[in-house]
């Protein structure tokens, strides 16, 4: 959920009220056929996971209702990204606590630079606790003194508001949109306020959030070390389930990095979830950047809202489409752990 509404906030960047949603489009599949862990899978097979998803989304986006902008796209055999579904990917959109992936970015790209630490330490003092999601102001005491890396976990794992301003202290708002800008996105931005070190989420697009989702998993938008930090949390299965990942195993979880954002405006509820899916190996094979607003079921934010639920049914459908696909080129791979419960001791 966002951090804040104010006036600004509750209107859509730029954009007025967004336009019906455009029609699912293609890309053609191409002639190479998508290699399977026992040997390549035909053109047809290929050609039939993707119409799978196409059939999924379209069905889906109508069950659900509202206004839909998503960008779907997934490897073909030579290791190349082929997309699947473009609806209205170039809308700009409150992304809501989508944008705290975009925030982390860049706070992990000054790490890079070598102008901050993972364990460099603040004080967690209760003038900027916020509520809503996440974990801090639960506490009802505070003073702590926590590593980046522990908000950074908790602003990604359990989407934690607090976080937000405490990602702001160390990399203030201006700072942070031109890190985004030196990366090339155009309409990704946090919104500033008076204060310099807080700022409202702000917006993207799903073409831009895809791009970031990409670059991120293929460890072109951050160094190695970092992606794999920001990957490790989004693909940990203590995270958000009732939406992508719902109906999966803990196993199947785990292949599956995603974040969630919702919230709500003068034109409805926004549900939104975005992510990746790995192969076996942990190479990067599909992403998804669905974006949702106009819908009704304002103050439901849980797993029966029905945009809520079309995520889940897609991220089964996706999933199944991609279970027996490998990326072979892929110049990038990353793994976690198999999860073991612990009993104390």
């Amino acid at each position: 959920m966002a951090i804040g509404m104010g006036a600004a906030a509750a209107t859509l960047v730029a954009t007025g009220r967004p336009a019906a949603a455009a029609p699912v489009s293609t890309v053609a599949v191409g002639r190479a056929p998508v290699s399977g862990p026992d040997g390549p899978v035909g053109q047809l097979g290929a050609r039939t996971a993707q119409a799978r998803i196409q059939q999924a989304y379209a069905t889906q986006r109508a069950r659900a209702g509202g206004v839909w902008h998503s960008h779907i796209a997934m490897v073909n055999a030579s290791g190349a990204l082929e997309t699947i579904v473009a609806d209205d990917i170039d809308r700009v959109t409150h992304g809501y606590s989508v944008q705290k992936l975009a925030v982390a970015v860049a706070v992990m790209d000054k790490i890079d630079r070598g102008e901050l630490r993972l364990d460099q330490k603040l004080d967690l003092t209760a003038d900027i606790i916020l509520g809503g999601t996440g974990i801090y102001f639960l506490h009802t005491v505070w003073g702590d003194d926590i590593t980046v890396a522990n908000f950074l976990t908790a602003m990604l794992l359990v989407s934690d508001n607090t976080a937000v301003r405490m990602c702001g202290r160390v990399v203030p708002a201006l700072e942070i949109n031109e890190i985004l800008a030196a990366k090339g996105f155009t309409h990704t931005r946090v919104e500033p306020v008076a204060n310099p070190n807080r700022f409202f989420l702000g917006v993207t697009t799903p073409r831009e959030t895809h791009d970031l989702l990409w670059r991120l998993a293929n460890k072109t938008i951050l160094s190695a070390r970092s992606a794999d930090f920001l990957l490790g949390i989004l693909r940990w299965i203590n995270g958000y389930h009732d939406g992508v990942r719902r109906n999966m195993s803990s196993a199947e979880r785990s292949r599956v990095a995603t974040k969630y954002g919702a919230d709500f405006d003068d034109l409805g509820a926004a549900r939104h979830e975005t992510g990746i899916m790995f192969d076996r190996s942990g190479a990067p094979t599909l992403t998804y950047a669905m974006f949702a607003d106009s819908l009704g079921d304002l103050d439901n934010y849980g797993a029966t809202h029905p945009a809520v639920q079309a995520h889940a049914v897609l991220g089964r459908t996706m999933f199944d489409a991609i279970d027996t696909v490998t990326n072979r080129t892929a110049k990038a791979r990353h793994a976690v752990d198999p999860f073991r419960p612990v009993d104390g001791g």
